[in-house]
C-alpha cells in the first residue's frame, strides 16, 4: 500500500483537530480504552504496535500501564501523528509515532497489535490487506486487539447511521454495520477470534474482539 493512498482522516468529513473532543463525548471513549487495555494486560519487555494510532490515546495509555513494554503506533495522517507526538513528549512517555498505513508495518516485529476505529473507515478491500497485515506484523502466538464499529441493530444501526455515516459514508462503514468483522479477522488467518465487549454510545455500538496468531 503506498503512502500517498487516499484515506479517510480520524474524523472524516470533521477537523482532526477535533477528534479527541469528539471520541471523548461521543463514543463512551473511556468505557471502551479501558476494557481493550485489560484484555492487552501488556508485560515489560513486550513489543505493542498500535496500527492506525490517531492522535495516539490508547499507546498512551499502554505505555502508562507497562512503562518497560516498547510502544509504537503508525497511522498516515500526519496532522494526528503530530498530535500524538505533541501528547507524548509533554507526558514525557518515549513511543515511536510513524507515517504509514497498516501494510507499511514490519513482519513479525510485535507481540501485540491494537487498533481501534480504524477498519470501519475503510472499503472492504482494505480491510482485508489491513487484517492480512496486522496478522504479518505479529510474532508466532502473537494476540490482536481490536476495537472497531460492529454489527448494529435496531436503535444502534439508527445511530450510527447518523452519526458515523454521515461523516465516514455509507459504502466503507456499511459492512461493519452487517458485522463482518469477526469473518474478515478469521480470514485473515488469526483464530481464537471472540467479541469480547459490545458497548452502545450515541454513534452505535463498539465491538471489541481478541484473536490470536498460531
Amino acid at each position: 500500500m503506498s503512502k500517498t493512498k487516499n484515506y479517510t482522516p480520524p474524523l472524516g468529513k470533521g477537523a482532526t483537530s477535533e477528534y479527541d473532543k469528539t471520541i471523548r463525548r461521543w463514543t463512551r471513549e473511556m468505557v471502551w480504552r479501558n476494557a481493550m487495555l485489560d484484555l492487552l494486560a501488556p508485560k515489560p519487555g513486550e513489543a505493542i504496535l498500535d496500527i492506525g494510532s490517531g492522535t495516539g490515546s490508547f499507546a498512551l495509555m499502554v505505555k502508562r500501564r507497562a512503562p518497560h513494554a516498547i510502544v509504537a503506533g503508525i497511522d498516515p495522517d500526519e496532522e494526528a501523528r503530530g498530535i500524538a507526538l505533541a501528547k507524548a513528549e509533554a507526558a514525557d512517555l518515549h513511543i515511536q509515532f510513524g507515517k504509514g498505513f497498516a501494510s507499511d508495518a514490519i513482519p513479525a516485529s510485535a507481540d501485540a497489535v491494537t487498533s481501534s476505529l480504524v477498519l470501519h473507515q475503510m472499503p472492504l478491500a482494505e480491510k482485508v490487506i489491513s487484517l492480512a497485515a496486522m496478522f504479518e506484523a505479529l510474532r508466532p502466538r502473537g494476540r490482536l486487539i481490536l476495537a472497531d464499529y460492529g454489527q448494529q441493530k435496531l436503535l444502534m444501526r439508527l445511530l450510527f447511521r447518523l452519526t458515523v455515516q454521515r461523516l465516514d459514508g455509507a459504502a466503507d462503514t456499511q459492512p461493519n454495520a452487517d458485522g463482518i468483522l469477526p469473518e474478515l479477522v478469521g480470514e485473515a488467518g488469526f483464530i481464537k477470534v471472540v467479541e469480547r465487549l459490545r458497548v452502545p454510545t450515541v454513534t452505535g455500538s463498539i465491538a471489541i474482539f481478541t484473536a490470536k496468531k498460531p
